[in-house]
């Protein structure tokens, strides 16, 4: 039997909190740092995102990001990754998006990585994203459809890519792009009592997706510059 299948046999089982345990306690120290490689893969990011965020990253990197003024709203992924003229990232109940713009017309780029799922007020979010716009101003959203209930404080609402059209062209977007991307074995394999997600390991994991089962959906949209 190759790596390979013995990986993908015994990968369910690895995933349980108390065999993790048990192998920690049973198998030398030394040996922990490659059984958590074969295992978990090279970089600790949740399987279902991966397409979602290689589509994002090379959005962003088309834009003239030299003259970018960035606001990201309850993340981080943005500090230090590209090379912005400036980047703010605010965090909630610092400030709350539905509550209003934090200045008008302050920015060029607004990301909102899987965050309107968990706002009371959607529609008043994306129009408050659109007033700190400037004209011209892309606005990047990502949300969850085919994903479980998870708080952090609430989880509220989720959206079709038709919806996040609606959702955005009622702010007063013109949508550049949606996008969506899952699959049955990722959705599966998320199906879990806890709150956490497979992690990829490109040697267990496929990418195809299946349009039927969006787990997450993501668009480009922008500010026209004659607003």
């Amino acid at each position: 039997m190759s790596v390979v299948s013995l990986i993908q046999l015994f990968h369910p089982v690895y995933r349980q909190v108390q065999m993790r345990s048990v192998l920690k306690a049973l198998i030398p120290a030394r040996f922990r740092p490659q059984l958590r490689h074969w295992f978990q893969g090279d970089a600790a990011v949740h399987w279902c995102r991966v397409v979602m965020n290689r589509d994002v990253d090379h959005f962003i990197r088309s834009l003239d990001c030299l003259h970018i003024d960035a606001l990201e709203i309850s993340g981080s992924g943005l500090q230090g990754r590209y090379n912005f003229r400036s980047c703010r990232t605010v965090q909630y109940p610092d400030y709350d998006i539905c509550e209003g713009p934090l200045a008008d017309e302050q920015f060029d780029l607004v990301i909102a990585e899987q965050v309107f799922e968990h706002v009371l007020r959607p529609d008043q979010a994306a129009a408050n994203v659109f007033q700190m716009l400037r004209p011209g101003g892309v606005f990047v959203i990502s949300t969850p459809f085919l994903l479980k209930i998870h708080g952090h404080p609430s989880d509220l609402y989720r959206w079709s890519e038709h919806g996040m059209v609606q959702l955005l062209a009622t702010a007063g977007f013109n949508v550049l792009r949606t996008a969506s991307w899952g699959n049955r074995e990722c959705l599966l394999a998320d199906m879990t009592a806890d709150v956490g997600w497979t992690l990829y390991n490109p040697r267990l994991h496929k990418l195809h997706n299946e349009p039927q089962f969006p787990i997450v959906v993501w668009a480009f949209a922008e500010k026209r510059r004659s607003e």
